[in-house]
């Protein structure tokens, strides 16, 4: 999906803290904590992966999806995260090993954004969504 055909998505914390940004993968609304990953690669494992369940998974790395995914580097069947957020989505990944890209594997609900904002070493819960009248912010 490029950006030009991306839906408008919004995610607030729960101190009231509101982030605009575009939807990736599933169309959802999503709560969960929204913890952080600061791995350069692995994105997959960590989208399928049982220790993430439930919880909003924040990238660092400012390109996700350039490899692409296969059924060989997945952790579980099917994504464990509520959701996703990072900086750029890479729509045209490049590897032998892809079977196709990220945001054809729709991980859930998933934001596209770069919230940069200091953490004083806490997880915090969030919700995300990509729905006009998903959430409000007041």
């Amino acid at each position: 999906m490029s950006l030009s055909t991306a839906q408008p998505a919004l995610l607030v914390l729960a101190d009231g803290t509101a982030y605009r940004g575009w939807s990736f993968g599933a169309d959802a609304t999503v709560v969960g904590e929204v913890v952080f990953n600061t791995g350069m690669t692995g994105y997959q494992e960590v989208l399928t992966d049982p220790s993430y369940c439930g919880q909003i998974v924040t990238f660092t790395y400012p390109e996700l999806g350039n490899t692409g995914v296969n059924l060989e580097d997945e952790e579980s069947s099917r994504p464990q995260i509520k959701g996703a957020i990072a900086r750029n989505v890479c729509s045209r990944p490049s590897n032998w090993r892809c079977s196709k890209s990220l945001q054809d594997s729709r991980p859930g609900g998933a934001f596209r954004a770069s919230p940069k904002r200091p953490q004083h070493g806490r997880a915090e819960s969030g919700a995300g969504s990509d729905h006009p009248r998903g959430l409000r912010v007041v």
